[in-house]
């Protein structure tokens, strides 16, 4: 598994990009120095000006990758998305039980990220803190309609198409699989969020995972039920 991560090559829609960043070493440190910043700053006060500080570089050269900051917020939460699909489909190839399956799919998708030593330049756990806090910004626009036809989320959509699948295929009889994988995907942040701001809300906390509580939710309503 470790050798095929390593070739892991991440596919981003070229539309997101003016230049794709991966190509060079300036495109790689945009990446990397974003993430940092958007993890400290929030996306509302990250500026490409604020950005080109850090870089020692001209604003201008940033607008060279990047056509603006919300296309670079829907490069990186792509690039997490793409990334967590390839850990699911990896870590649940060699799985034979339906049920083994989608339980295995469900801690992967909802559970603390860990470090990925293959890419020296994105961190994983601040990218996965930033689409915790900020992934909604990118969809929730006036112009999510036309940003869809385009496919900008359609790596995201593709994850929740195959959690679905692993549920069809455990309980074939459950009415509503593309709405839970679609809630579990998206649950998942909101408790990792609730969990780290808004506790008298939510029943987790270091103890109790929001991976716990969708592990509980997809044996009740999938699991046990096919069982009946």
């Amino acid at each position: 598994m470790q050798t095929l991560l390593k070739n892991l090559k991440v596919e981003i829609n070229d539309k997101l990009f003016v230049k794709n960043p991966e190509s060079s070493d300036l495109g790689k440190r945009i990446i990397s120095c974003s993430i940092e910043m958007i993890y400290e700053l929030g996306f509302e006060q990250f500026t490409f000006k604020k950005l080109g500080v850090i870089l020692k570089s001209n604003e201008s050269s940033i607008y060279r990758y990047f056509e603006n900051k919300h296309k670079l917020l829907l490069y990186l939460t792509s690039w997490y998305w793409s990334w967590l699909e390839y850990q699911l489909v990896l870590q649940t190839l060699t799985i034979l039980s339906p049920k083994e399956k989608l339980v295995r799919a469900t801690e992967i998708l909802t559970q603390e990220v860990s470090p990925d030593s293959n890419f020296s330049h994105i961190n994983e756990v601040l990218l996965n803190k930033i689409v915790v806090s900020e992934y909604s910004k990118s969809y929730l626009t006036k112009e999510v309609d036309a940003e869809n036809k385009e496919g900008y989320f359609a790596i995201y959509k593709r994850l929740v198409l195959r959690l679905k699948e692993m549920i069809v295929a455990v309980n074939p009889n459950y009415l509503y699989p593309s709405s839970l994988s679609s809630m579990v995907i998206e649950g998942s942040l909101h408790q990792h969020f609730l969990k780290d701001h808004f506790t008298a809300i939510t029943d987790c906390n270091k103890i109790t995972t929001p991976t716990s509580y969708f592990l509980d939710l997809i044996d009740q309503l999938i699991i046990s039920d096919g069982k009946k």
